[in-house]
Order: C-alpha cells, then structure tokens, then sequence
C-alpha cells in the first residue's frame, strides 16, 4: 500500500507540471514580441491581470527603490491548487531568471530581504521564489498528513512546476525566454537544489546548493538521535557546559592553522578527545565537566547513525570549537536548555508525526526511527536527493556549486562530503567532476550564514562567469561584513583545501587580509 501511495503522489504532482507544459506551448510566438527595453512599469502591464503558463496573476505592482533595494515590478501568481509564487521583474533586465529556494518545511514566500534575492535583482535577475505549495509554518509538515499532492510539491515537484510558468511569465513581459537560469538555496533550498541536477537536470543553466538538506531520512533520524540523548537523564547541555567544551577544542586546535583567531579552520584535523573533560565517576560534578550523560550527547553528535540494515545513514557532526557560538549548539541542539525549544527536536518531532507514524499524538522521543521501513522509503521516495550520479547534469552542460559552512549545527558538512566523494567516483573521477563541479568549505560559518567565520561569498557571479564564459572559479574570496562595512576577509578554498595563515606574526592588519591565507591540502 505504501509503494502504491508514493506512486500516486507522484502522478498527481507529474499531472500538475504536465498542464502547465501544455499551457505554456498554447501560446504563440506571434504574441510575444521583442521588448527589451521594457522597464519595470511596463513588464507589471503587461502580466496584471492574466494567467500564463497555469500562473493566475493575483497582483502586479510596481515597488519603488528603498536603499539597497532597486525599483522592480512585484507579481504575485498562484498555480492551482495552491502553489504561490513571487516573481519580481527589475527595472533594467539582464535577460536571466535566478530561483532562490526555501528553507524548514517552506510554507511562505522568501522575500526580497533574503540578501541572495536582492544580490540577483540588483545585478538584473528576474528573481523568483514560491511556497512550494502550501501556506504554513516553516517548522511543520502538518501539510504532508493528509495532502499528497502538497507533499509532493514539497518533495520534489514544486520547482520544475514553478519554472515552467517563470519562464512564459517572463516571455510575456519583456517579450523573450530568459537567456540563462540558475538556482540557489541552502539547507532545504539545498537540497531542492540537488533535486533539479538530479531528477530535472536540463531545468537550470547552473545551480548553487548550500549546506543542502539532501539527506532527509539520514538526517531527521540523527535529529531524533541527538533529541533523544540530550532527554535522557542528565544529558541536557547548559551554556556552561557547551562553553566548556567549546573552549577545550579550540585549545587544543584552533592554532593548527597557522593563526588563533577563534576559528579551527580544518575541524576534521582535530583530534581532540572529549573524554578528557569527564566528571570524575561519570556523574554531574558541576560546570567544570561532563558527564557520561553528556558524553552520551557528544558521541551521538559525532558518531555516524545507521538505520533499517544500512539502508539509511547520516554522517555525524565534527566537533569545531564553535558550539558556543549562538546561532550553533544553543539553537539548533540543546534550545539553551529547553530541548522542545530546540530545532532539531522541532525538526523530527513534526516528521515522526506527519511523515513516519502518521499520528500528531506520537510522542517522537519513544519512536523507534526505523520501526516502520516503508514509512522511511515513502518520505526517501518524496525529499531525499542522495542520487550521486550526476552525468545527466554534466551532459547538460550545466554547472554546480556547492558549499558548506563547518559551523553548521544543522547539516553537518561531513555529509556534504560524503556526497562530494560519492558524487566524483560516480561521474567518473576528479577530472570529470572538475568539468562542471566546485565544492567549497566555508570555516567557522554556521547554517547558510553567521558564525565567527567569513561568511558572505558571491556565488553568484562566480557561476553566471563559468557558465557564460567558460571560466571555472578556483579560490574565491569571502568576507564578513559587520554594520556594512568588511571586517576581515579569507579565501574560499576548494575542497579539501584550507585556508592556512602564512602572513607575518602578531599582524592584526595582516589577519584580517585573505592574502595572507594559503589554501593548503589537509
């Protein structure tokens, strides 16, 4: 029944991609005529009002220049049932359409305040996000309990559907196709990244998936894992706790890369053992170390996970000197001290319910992970995008991005690695890898952003240029930008590269300076 049940959300939503398609080849070229010189007034006109593509217009105005923020026409479309989309039209149009993905469990429109969807229509992108097909809270999957189709949406189909009315939307205000398309998303948008070079690897032009949720069974289960140890009794984290062992890291490897500045920049070099911070006898003896309760948490963190005889793994987190950072352990692990606070807790909870068990009263702290395989295939089947075989994308001629933040206590970038590695055996080696893939770490970056590291990159412009022109990004240049202003930049280093200090000692001017940096092969 289960098996039966998959295949039907995926007709369902394969039914709703093939209407648009139809619509889309009912319009004729003869109606859209050459408009380069359209502005953002006239490409608004031109859509108020109609429906392109199964995208019915439910509003189109223009939206005046603010700050950073340039004028563009804002144009709100539904595809029925219930997929919304936002796609904004710039004043002055480059003749390329850039995809911003979502994050969580989606259920709103991400904005023109996400910093990658202002870059684009700053640099002349018509930009376009949707809900990916249901209205809700980002933390939840009540969505997926009882509407297949939405599910579906999520899973897997939400992106190609959306592309296929951009694309006649963008037809119909300014007269032509987009020239190029590329997407970008992290976490979740992540992971629909992958999902397009995987199962619709002809959609995009290039691709940029960061910290990508790919691995959706994998991870939710090292979620419900890490919840579980943290409830046990005595395993819950304090501040001080993390504090603790957060320090003991960064004594141990902070300097190993040339410099102390806070940031372990090769984290998988450190061979800190966190058995050195036990309580004497294992049990709590205050703030100055850990239990074996916690020591419990800290393996299950860095451990790998396995379920159902292998089918499913995760990879575990590495420990990076930086779990006190706020927007790492205390968010995403302990909830500073409130695990029903915590997201990972919130992550899998909803899953369990909506996904696994199918009962919002389970309690997901009792539920065996892998009690119900065909429940795990059934949510494998719909979010993960584990496929390493990316010939068909190569053979396309698109090219992918993907980068990773060693901070991120959400994804762990030992998974995004283990894809890497799958991924370049799979195409045929490096050198055929090379040929249309870059994986970049990012040291001390927490999930998508934030974090003591350097964590603001334009991936953007380094694809647009490999894909325009030819020329494939080698070391990029990140930095950190605090009230507006730079205050220190690294180099992007390629994987498995590094960023090493080789500047002059006791130079604070100097470590500030990517060029002081050398990426290094760990």
């Amino acid at each position: 029944m289960a098996p039966t049940l998959a295949f039907h959300w995926h007709r369902i939503a394969l039914t709703a991609v093939t209407v648009a398609v139809l619509a889309a080849c009912g319009d004729s070229d003869d109606d859209h005529k050459p408009r380069p010189s359209a502005n953002a007034a006239q490409a608004c006109a031109e859509l108020a009002g109609k429906t392109v593509a199964g995208a019915t217009v439910t509003g189109a105005a223009t939206v005046a220049a603010s700050g950073p923020q340039p004028l563009f026409c804002k144009v709100n479309a539904t595809i029925a049932p219930q997929l919304n989309l936002e796609l904004r039209l710039p004043d002055r149009w480059n003749g390329k359409l850039y995809y911003g993905g979502g994050g969580g469990y989606n259920g709103s429109i991400p904005g023109i305040d996400v910093p990658t969807n202002l870059t684009a229509l700053k640099q002349g992108y018509a930009t376009v996000n949707s809900d990916s097909g249901h209205t809700g809270n980002g933390l939840s999957a009540d969505f997926a309990l009882d509407d297949p189709h939405a599910a579906a949406l999520f899973g897997h189909q939400s992106v190609p559907t959306v592309m296929s009315s951009a694309r006649e939307m963008l037809r119909t205000a300014y007269g032509k196709a987009p020239e190029r398309s590329y997407f970008e998303g992290c976490s979740n948008g992540g992971r629909e990244a992958l999902m397009a070079a995987q199962r619709n690897p002809d959609l995009f032009d290039g691709i940029i998936a960061r910290a990508p949720a790919y691995n959706w069974v994998g991870f939710m289960g090292a979620f419900n894992r890490n919840a579980k140890a943290l409830a046990a009794p005595g395993g819950m984290f304090n501040s001080a706790k993390t504090n603790l062992l957060a320090k003991a890291v960064r004594d141990a490897c902070d300097a190993q890369d040339g410099i102390t500045d806070g940031v372990v920049s090769n984290p998988l070099s450190c061979s800190f053992d966190p058995a050195v911070l036990r309580c004497s006898g294992g049990t709590d003896a205050g703030d100055a170390c850990l239990s074996d309760a916690q020591l419990a948490v800290v393996q299950s963190w860095t451990t790998p996970a396995v379920w159902a005889n292998g089918a499913y793994s995760n990879a575990g987190w590495a420990l990076t000197g930086n779990e006190d950072d706020p927007g790492a352990w205390g968010l995403w692990l302990t909830g500073n001290g409130n695990l029903n606070m915590a997201l990972q807790f919130l992550f899998q909870d909803t899953t369990v319910k909506n996904y696994l068990a199918r009962d919002r009263s389970q309690n997901s702290l009792t539920y065996t992970w892998d009690s119900n395989v065909a429940a795990l295939a059934n949510l494998a089947n719909l979010n993960d995008a584990t496929n390493i075989d990316l010939r068909p994308l190569k053979n396309s001629d698109a090219k992918l991005i993907l980068w990773h933040g060693t901070n991120d206590s959400a994804l762990s970038f030992k998974a995004t690695n283990a894809y890497y590695q799958g991924m370049v055996g799979a195409v045929g080696g490096q050198a055929s890898a090379d040929e249309f893939v870059r994986y970049y770490l990012a040291p001390g970056v927490n999930h998508c952003a934030g974090g003591p590291g350097a964590d603001q990159t334009d991936l953007l412009a380094a694809l647009d240029t490999w894909v325009t022109r030819g020329t494939a990004p080698g070391t990029l240049t990140a930095t950190k930008e605090t009230n507006g202003a730079t205050a220190f930049s690294r180099p992007l280093c390629r994987y498995p590269q590094y960023p090493r200090y080789t500047g002059p000692a006791n130079d604070a001017a100097a470590a500030a300076q990517a060029s002081n940096y050398t990426c290094t092969a760990p």
